[in-house]
């Protein structure tokens, strides 16, 4: 032991020397980007955006520095950008599986029930992605709120257009297509929040029956 309380190794000389730092096993480059992106994540879903750093994502993923900087040579802000993009990705990719390929236009009331359905499912499998879109980390910068904003407002004109023709193949009742598509959207989102944060509490079955109790009121 030295003075300091490090491990030491004798040379063949008998000079004692300090041990080597073990250093992050070798793994491959997008296995490490992954890896890395998951640790920046965590933590701003843990601990929100303030707390992001090269130095906090190297500890939470049990690397070193040069191990982030070797996969992100832009440092915090390339890896944040990347994160975001695959964060997005997998969010439309998901919304684009909950709205069903051949809808049945014609039961508007069938259709928002499967697709809250899906949605609702999905958000319990996939809280990792869906907790820094439904539950805003402290600290969200600009850029994640804009790409936030953007894709509800997309989700929001997919749902009017598909409301508008399946009200109109029903014949009624009036409604206001875009009004009811927000409407929709924000009760799951508010349903969304339900399950990440009281997951045990809320069943699907449970969610689902009552978006189909509001929506058989309008008739």
């Amino acid at each position: 032991m030295t003075a300091y309380g490090s491990p030491v190794t004798a040379s063949p000389t008998g000079a004692e020397k300090p041990r080597r730092r073990p250093y992050a096993a070798r793994v491959p480059a997008d296995v490490r980007r992954e890896q890395l992106m998951d640790a920046a994540l965590t933590i701003i879903v843990r601990d929100g955006y303030a707390a992001v750093s090269v130095d906090a994502i190297a500890k939470e993923a049990g690397v070193t520095r040069p191990v982030v900087y070797g996969v992100f040579e832009g440092g915090l802000r390339d890896l944040l950008g990347t994160l975001l993009d695959r964060q997005q990705e997998r969010a439309l990719t998901q919304l684009s599986e909950a709205l069903p390929p051949e809808p049945d236009l014609s039961d508007p009331d069938r259709l928002v029930a499967e697709t809250a359905r899906k949605m609702i499912e999905t958000v319990r499998s996939n809280p990792m992605v869906w907790q820094p879109i439904l539950l805003a980390p402290v600290g969200m910068p600009a850029e994640a709120r804009s790409r936030i904003d953007g894709d509800r407002e997309n989700f929001v004109v997919q749902l009017t257009g598909l409301l508008e023709l399946g009200l109109a193949l029903r014949g009624g009742p009036v409604l206001d297509a875009e009004v009811a598509a927000h409407a929709i959207l924000a009760i799951l989102e508010h349903f969304g929040r339900l399950l990440l944060t009281e997951p045990d509490r809320f069943e699907t079955d449970r969610l689902v029956s009552t978006i189909t109790g509001l929506l058989g009121s309008l008739k």
